[in-house]
């Protein structure tokens, strides 16, 4: 019988033994690189300092994409970087991050964006899970979730930072893409749709229109949800495609979120006695929660030393004291970092006119 596979064009055939040259030469610089790493490691460890340093990998990575050539598109250059970096990084020492589970949440995925794949997990059962773990030396990192473009804040992590020790080393953001899942490939017979409240919000729209009658049941995670809905057949699930296959589950309908822009905002968060705050990177964010005694007044003059010292507020928002007082504490991003004069001097002047201050962090803005 003869043979049906055609033989190969032999330009193809010419790039692809190209191609796996290349590929080889790669290999090689990559190991090159990991030694350096290890040698690095090496002088870490004498000087007693850190393996991760969040605004040195965001130097790096701005730094490729300024001098990036093409045709590789500098949108892929952080990802991969990232990767290259979380294995190398992971031959000096394992790196713990603890983030909401189980296997399959956003949380998961904002944690393999920012740290790359060579780490270990830690997932955790709640958002307070993250901050105890984290401040309890469980886990090196915490990635917690703060704000939702279609949803605001969420209330849980900003509550938290009041009441632990742990500081913000860097941010990572996702567009959260929000799927109908099941067991079964069918709409019918669904008697409860599960996710996270925050996701059952950002799928309002859709779920009113096509399920109006099917009961929303909030639960710990879009992941909790999705293995929810992968052991019994009359719920559904809304979650990521990571989920649906983690879980076996199919997807009935894609991309449900009301807004197709749909993003969330994560915090990289970090003990201080064991993660120093980093180093101003050229493109960094200070965030803060203050408050101010209840006069006529008050917020404006809190206001006033950002202006007079020509530091952007990219950020304001507030939540009730829970003093009974009509009390609000206020989370503000500022542009900059405290090395620089004039947010230096800015923040001087804001701590003299607030009740209560506390920075929350000083880090690199989000890389893509």
């Amino acid at each position: 019988m003869a043979d049906p596979t055609p033989p190969l064009n032999p330009d193809l055939l010419s790039l692809r033994t190209r191609i796996d040259a290349v590929d080889r030469e790669l290999l090689d610089l990559l190991n090159q690189r990991a030694r350096l790493a290890q040698e690095v490691g090496e002088v870490k460890k004498r000087e007693g300092s850190v393996a991760f340093r969040p605004e040195r990998e965001a130097q790096v990575i701005d730094g490729l994409k300024a001098v990036n050539p093409g045709p590789l598109k500098s949108d892929s250059v952080a990802p991969i970087w990232r990767e290259i970096m979380s294995a190398c990084r992971a031959l000096e020492t394992p790196t713990r991050v603890a983030y909401l589970g189980p296997a399959g949440t956003f949380s998961e995925l904002a944690a393999l964006g920012f740290f790359g794949s060579s780490i270990v997990r830690v997932p955790c059962a709640s958002i307070d899970e993250v901050f105890r773990s984290t401040s309890a030396g469980a886990a090196d990192f915490g990635v917690v979730p703060v704000e939702n473009s279609t949803e605001g804040v969420v209330a849980r992590s900003l509550d938290l930072f009041l009441t632990t020790p742990l500081h913000i080393v860097g941010e990572t953001s996702l567009f959260v893409l929000h799927n109908l899942l099941r067991r079964e490939n069918s709409l019918d017979g669904i008697q409860a749709i599960c996710a996270h409240p925050q996701a059952l919000a950002q799928c309002h729209g859709w779920l009113s229109n096509h399920l109006p009658n099917v009961e929303r049941r909030p639960v710990s995670s879009n992941a909790e949800g999705a293995r929810l809905a992968s052991v019994d057949p009359s719920l559904a699930a809304i979650a990521s495609d990571r989920a649906g296959g983690e879980y076996g589950l199919h997807t009935l309908a894609p991309a449900i979120q009301d807004d197709p822009h749909n993003r969330t905002r994560f915090a990289i968060v970090a003990h201080p006695q064991r993660q120093p705050q980093p180093q101003a990177s050229g493109h960094d964010c200070t965030s803060l929660v203050v408050s101010v005694t209840n006069r006529p007044g008050a917020v404006h003059d809190m206001l006033v030393p950002l202006k007079e010292h020509g530091v952007s507020m990219t950020r304001f928002e507030s939540r009730p004291a829970r003093s009974g007082q009509w009390e609000y504490y206020f989370y503000i991003d500022l542009q900059g970092h405290p090395e620089q004069p004039h947010v230096a001097t800015a923040l001087t002047a804001l701590r003299g006119v607030c009740a209560y201050f506390k920075v929350l962090g000083t880090y690199p803005v989000d890389v893509h």
